[in-house]
């Protein structure tokens, strides 16, 4: 079926939200509420759109908060790499990271640390029964094989029962199928205002090691102006070469502090290894023992969960099992589209993970764990620099990639809240889908847990569900619209929840993706 790109298509399971539970931010026992689906298999752009209509995955569960009830309301928070730059703090950790690596030097005193969501998505933790039960349930080869042989015999009797509905579905729902689209969004002016933010249209910056050999040339040009400066004139140096002395004095960027050459004789050695979440990688298996220790050693002692709660079940269910289907296109970043682990090793062990989605649009941070031993290099701070600037760089190949998803950013909780210092960044509009600056939505949310942050009071969710006898519906192994499925069925119930699931993917997932009804 050519409307799939030759791929599997993402095949969900919807739940909608029947009670209130226990809050993981606010500890409010009967306080947060989110609609849920089980996702079988997702293609990477199907998520894409989806985090921005406010969804988030766990493992295979993937959940949107009801905004409008739930008690901390969590907004969809992105930063923009490309304009990003350190602050001080920032600075600080990254100098720090260089002085241990260089020096071995350990700073004194306590050091709070920011992990990227290191609740263990307490937002979905009344759920967990309902996930345990699912994942007994699901048999995704089972399912895979009846989506493939429907799809198949699809194709050979396309023209048979509902040929008109059936076609005229399927063509729609090819539209834009893994273009890399950005969602709809507010305007955002890339050149930024004097003195704020990366001058995208200069060149992008170069290693601390090239400059200083610059630096070198420039003193020797002024203490002999026109020998110097002819020599590497003819060489084929431009004079671009030789940035004037106030130059020198410019801040630092991140490439510059993070890679900053050591000494041969430093005294440690970190390596940072991008790994496919795959048991057939054979990177990932060899080490994937210890990956799972630490893990437990970091929920013991900073979450303080019973070891008996932190087998390798549930470590694989909610950091290595994931519904994103892996895709490598020509067009995409040479390690692909999918889901990984980045691996901190430091002298040959690992220190901590990021566990991180790369999408069409951007690098999205799922989790991250740590060796609680190191808590005094900030690994929090550093592994979103780090990622920061991965972002960066996968841009560099694929132009569309030039965001970065922290997660879910929550006003209300002072321990979410450090997700807005990495700026420029944008929070997801509730209602109508649209990206808006955080400095336009705070003061809104000094007032109100709960916020609308598009200002025109006209403006529409884009992508709302117009046409939902168009969803697409997998049941008894045969693929059909909506329209066609409702009229098998009788209990009004059923309607509800289609409908409302319809809502909340929108009219693009809803045409692509499959919703299983069994």
């Amino acid at each position: 079926m050519a409307f799939w790109a030759g791929g599997s298509p993402s095949i969900v399971d919807y739940f909608p939200s029947e009670d209130f539970y226990r809050c993981g931010y606010c500890k409010n026992e009967s306080g947060s509420r989110s609609n849920g689906m089980w996702a079988h298999s997702m293609t990477v752009q199907d998520y894409q759109d989806l985090i921005d209509r406010g969804w988030r995955r766990s493992g295979k569960y993937v959940y949107k908060p009801v905004m409008n009830q739930t008690c901390c309301p969590q907004y969809t928070i992105r930063c923009r790499p490309l304009q990003f730059q350190p602050s001080k703090s920032h600075k600080k950790v990254l100098k720090k990271m260089l002085k241990f690596l260089a020096q071995g030097e350990v700073p004194k005193g306590s050091c709070e640390d920011e992990p990227m969501d290191s609740t263990m998505d307490d937002a979905v933790a009344g759920d967990f029964a309902l996930i345990n039960k699912l994942d007994i349930q699901c048999d995704l080869k089972t399912l895979s094989d009846d989506v493939k042989e429907s799809l198949e015999s699809e194709g050979k009797n396309s023209k048979k029962e509902e040929p008109q509905e059936l076609l005229q579905s399927q063509d729609f729902v090819g539209e834009k199928l893994g273009s890399g689209e950005p969602s709809h969004s507010v305007k955002v002016h890339t050149v930024p205002k004097p003195g704020k933010g990366a001058d995208l249209s200069k060149p992008p910056c170069r290693k601390a090691k090239e400059i200083r050999k610059e630096r070198k040339r420039l003193k020797l040009m002024q203490q002999n102006p026109a020998g110097e400066l002819e020599g590497f004139q003819a060489q084929g140096h431009p004079s671009s070469l030789f940035p004037p002395k106030a130059k020198s004095n410019q801040p630092k960027s991140l490439e510059d502090l993070i890679f900053e050459s050591l000494p041969e004789n430093a005294s440690h050695k970190l390596e940072v290894r991008l790994v496919p979440v795959s048991f057939e990688d054979p990177e990932f298996k060899s080490s994937f023992s210890q990956s799972f220790s630490l893990y437990v050693k970091y929920q013991v002692a900073i979450h303080q969960d019973p070891p008996d709660e932190c087998g390798k079940t549930e470590f694989t269910r909610f950091l290595c099992s994931s519904p994103l289907e892996a895709e490598t296109p020509p067009n995409g970043p040479d390690c692909g589209y999918g889901s990984f682990h980045q691996q901190y090793w430091l002298d040959g062990k690992i220190i901590a993970v990021g566990v991180i989605d790369i999408l069409p649009n951007c690098v999205s941070s799922v989790y991250l764990y740590y060796d609680p031993d190191y808590s005094f290099l900030s690994l929090g701070v550093y592994s979103a620099l780090r990622e920061i600037a991965f972002t960066r760089q996968l841009h560099e190949k694929t132009s569309q990639l030039s965001y970065y998803y922290m997660g879910f950013y929550i006003h209300s909780c002072p321990k979410m809240k450090y997700k807005g210092q990495y700026r420029p960044s944008d929070l997801l509009c509730p209602e109508t889908y649209v990206w808006v600056p955080i400095e336009q939505c705070l003061p809104s949310l000094e007032n109100s847990k709960y916020c609308r942050f598009n200002q025109d009071p006209e403006a529409v969710d884009e992508d709302r569900s117009t046409e939902p006898d168009r969803l697409q519906v997998f049941h008894k192994r045969a693929i059909m619209p909506y329209g066609v499925y409702k009229k098998q069925q009788k209990d009004p119930s059923e309607e509800a929840a289609v409908l409302q699931y319809a809502s909340l993917v929108g009219q693009k997932c809803s045409e692509r993706m499959l919703l299983f009804r069994n």
